[in-house]
């Protein structure tokens, strides 16, 4: 592939939407986790810049050295109704430039798609953000209520030194906010010839814990039985290969029902993995909705090939349903055996909110409106976002990126993948949705 030597179009031809994608993109903010960070304070100040250009007053908040969130609130019309939390983070995962066809950080633009690291997850939805705000103010107009506009930092690590940090020590910039809207949702799938659109309604709740295994260090020549990293790897197999029971909730429920319904089938008699893999790719999200998650990734022990380590530890990703997070410990402890010490890392909660509501309504509306005939279905997020910080202060959160993609488009490998990119028409049509949301709920 040769996209990333294609002649780039100059910025009087690009949609403001893509602009400030392309621009964030090219902003590296990497997060490594556990506090190592290329730091969001360069993208922070942009989108400080960006609102001081709008005459707002938005402030940034350090929760450490070059870890910056950016907040500012947009006065509405109707100061009486609480006010809406429209929200997005600045940092990503890393990439690595040698599995990708373009630089990760190069914001390439090419066959019609915005190429880079956070093209999807989320760079995307915080430009929708700034260049719904411009439509909107540049027009005189304003938003129906007060809006709190929070471009948080380390959500990727679980928004320890973003939205945790905000909540914690600055709850009252979320004052009067009673709902939120951001990642990951409001993006359409194709199945059995109908487009739908996704609104989170769920999301999975998060233990990221790590196994440690001990034993005996001696000389890579001996006999040994107490071997640390031959005990950790049967726990990490077993761990990793634990097929979790399928448990619905009131989302899947609904979600798979309505799937059902598209189909044509019977949800009786059909199983929900046979629903959702019949979604199609977004069946790389539902699926795991519907049970537990264990998967390792990360291991080390050892400094030498010929010393056997008496310590060897490994990272496990474990994504559980809302409520189900002591019993998944225990079941794991269960797994793993009692040999191996298992260290909770991070712990956060699962989300659950009942499809209904002004908002929701509200959503489903502009929606038709913009893509008549397309259905909105609520589901579950398999992974989690800065929701559930802001649920703390008791504010819900729905996940309404929107975008209209082509059926080809294997949208949820694109987090964290390998060359993430999102077509430049799907970032017009989400800034277009959102700005009649803003200006109409």
């Amino acid at each position: 592939m040769t996209t990333g030597s294609a002649p780039q179009p100059t910025d009087e031809n690009l949609d403001e939407t893509t602009r400030i994608a392309r621009d964030l993109i090219r902003i590296d903010t990497t997060n490594y986790g556990e506090g190592r960070s290329e730091g969001e304070t360069e993208a922070a100040e942009y989108v400080e810049a960006y609102l001081q250009g709008l005459g707002l007053k938005p402030a940034l908040y350090d929760a450490a050295p070059r870890r910056t969130s950016v907040v500012a609130r947009v006065p509405g019309r109707n100061r009486d109704k609480p006010a809406l939390v429209v929200h997005g983070h600045l940092d990503v995962v890393p990439a690595d430039p040698t599995n990708w066809s373009v630089d990760p950080f190069g914001g390439v633009i090419s066959d019609g798609l915005l190429w880079g690291r956070g093209a999807v997850d989320m760079k995307n939805m915080d430009a929708m953000i700034l260049a719904s705000l411009r439509d909107i103010l540049d027009a005189g107009q304003q938003p129906e209520r007060d809006l709190v506009i929070a471009l948080f930092s380390d959500e990727e690590n679980g928004g320890v030194f973003g939205s945790h940090h905000l909540v914690e020590h600055h709850p009252e910039l979320f004052a009067g906010a009673t709902e939120a809207i951001s990642e990951v949702g409001g993006y359409s799938i194709t199945f059995n010839g109908q487009r739908a659109y996704l609104l989170q309604t769920a999301e999975k709740a998060l233990l990221w814990i790590k196994l440690v295994s001990r034993g005996r260090a001696a000389h890579g020549s001996r006999y040994i039985k107490d071997n640390a990293v031959t005990k950790l790897a049967e726990a990490v197999a077993a761990l990793g290969r634990t097929d979790w029971p399928i448990r619905l909730t009131g989302t899947t429920e609904q979600l798979l029902a309505e799937i059902a319904a598209i189909l044509g089938a019977d949800p009786q008699q059909v199983g929900p993995d046979e629903l959702a893999i019949a979604t199609g790719t977004a069946a790389g999200f539902i699926q795991a909705s519907l049970r537990t998650t264990s998967n390792p990734t990360l291991l080390s022990g050892g400094y030498k090939h010929n010393v056997i380590p008496d310590t060897a530890e490994a990272l496990i990703d474990i994504r559980t349903l809302p409520g189900d997070e002591d019993a998944v410990l225990a079941r794991v402890a269960e797994i793993v055996g009692p040999d191996i010490e298992i260290v909770v890392m991070h712990r956060d909660i699962g989300l659950e909110t009942p499809f209904s509501g002004p908002l929701v309504d509200a959503v489903v509306e502009t929606l038709g409106k913009h893509d008549p005939g397309a259905p909105v279905l609520p589901y579950m997020l398999s992974g989690g976002t800065d929701n559930k910080a802001l649920s703390t202060l008791g504010i819900k959160g729905y996940g309404f990126a929107p975008l209209k993609l082509p059926e080809e488009l294997d949208f949820p490998a694109m987090f964290h993948g390998v060359d993430e990119r999102v077509p430049l028409d799907a970032l017009v049509f989400g800034k277009q949705v959102l700005t009649e949301l803003l200006l109409g709920y």
